[in-house]
């Protein structure tokens, strides 16, 4: 790919190209029982502290019953625990386990570990654009 791409090419190029990494990386988890959804709310849980399925829900994007399931299946494989609410007992607050912290470790080691062998077949410049890549990935994504 050349600078002269157009922006419709480029992002078309990108989408694809993102889409594919991403598939990829997902593909390298220590659970292959949890589907990209389960293993994202765990591993939001434990980036972020105890959640509450409406919060869950947002973070995911997706009904709060369907996130009720998702959180019924890590409950069921001991990842997470429910417990109430200490400011509405209307409320549950979704906890990470021991073995879910430990899930969502081996599961960012083994993507890094993927990443990083891709990585240093790389040239020195080939890293260097990848690492300002990344700076304008993060800052798309949060616009």
């Amino acid at each position: 790919m050349t600078a002269r791409l157009t922006t419709h090419d480029l992002s078309s190029a990108l989408r694809v190209g993102v889409a594919r990494l991403s598939r990829r990386l997902r593909a390298e988890k220590a659970d292959d029982e949890l589907s990209d959804t389960q293993t994202s709310a765990l591993a939001f849980v434990v980036r972020e502290g105890p959640r509450t399925i409406g919060q869950l829900s947002e973070h995911e994007r997706v009904t709060p019953p369907s996130m009720n399931r998702t959180v019924n299946h890590l409950e069921a494989a001991g990842y997470i625990r429910r417990t109430p609410d200490p400011d509405d007992g209307r409320k549950v607050v979704v906890e990470v386990t021991d073995a879910g912290r430990a899930l969502v470790t081996e599961t960012r080691r083994r993507r890094d570990a993927w990443l990083h062998k891709r990585l240093r077949t790389l040239t020195p410049e080939q890293r260097a654009t990848l690492a300002e890549a990344a700076t304008i990935l993060r800052e798309l994504a949060d616009s």
